[in-house]
């Protein structure tokens, strides 16, 4: 194995990206996880350097302009997401494979980055439908944020075929096994 091979993973807020995810992070030794900064609150639960790095929209603008970020994007107003450089050296220089948790539009970016060096995974809601009420238990949004971040999806849905690889995510135990047997074969 390689380990300067990186595995992403991008789908619609609220498709279960990061429960694979994590799944894959326990049966696998050798990846680590590259810690995406972000300018939103933090949800209950969350830590700061482990979930994500925190960081308010002024900090992150001013990470931009110093050109710490492989790729970022502003979500929503003043929401921005993205992944650091230092990230990247992090891990590599631990000898492990990168795993990216990133929006669709920074999966596309660092795909092109890595080129054939990552798998580029997208994660695909059943429906809509299971996707509003994924979103909906989480307890995190009102009404507005709710049609806002589906209208979004509907957007990155039609980006998937643009990925190594779709994974529709109907049975969390069949998507894990799915995206574990790709990952065995790329790596």
């Amino acid at each position: 194995m390689q380990s300067r091979k990186a595995l992403l993973f991008s789908a619609p807020s609220g498709s279960g990206k990061t429960t694979i995810i994590r799944e894959l992070l326990r049966r696998f030794d050798c990846f680590e996880f590259a810690i995406s900064a972000t300018s939103r609150t933090p949800r209950p639960g969350e830590q700061d350097g482990v979930d994500y790095y925190f960081l308010s929209p002024e900090s992150f603008r001013q990470r931009v302009a110093e050109g710490d970020f492989l790729e970022w994007e502003e979500v929503y107003t003043d929401m921005l997401y993205g992944t650091l450089k230092s990230e990247i050296d992090r891990i590599w220089s631990n000898g492990h494979v990168i795993i990216f948790d990133v929006d669709v539009k920074g999966g596309m970016n660092i795909k092109r980055y890595f080129g054939d060096a990552a798998l580029a995974i997208f994660v695909m809601p059943p429906s809509i439908e299971v996707l509003r009420q994924r979103l909906l238990g989480r307890g995190t949004e009102n009404e507005a944020t709710l049609q806002q971040r589906l209208a979004r999806s509907q957007a990155e849905l039609e980006l998937a075929p643009q990925f190594d690889l779709t994974i529709v995510n109907d049975d969390l135990a069949t998507a894990v096994a799915q995206a574990q047997a790709a990952i065995e074969r790329f790596i």
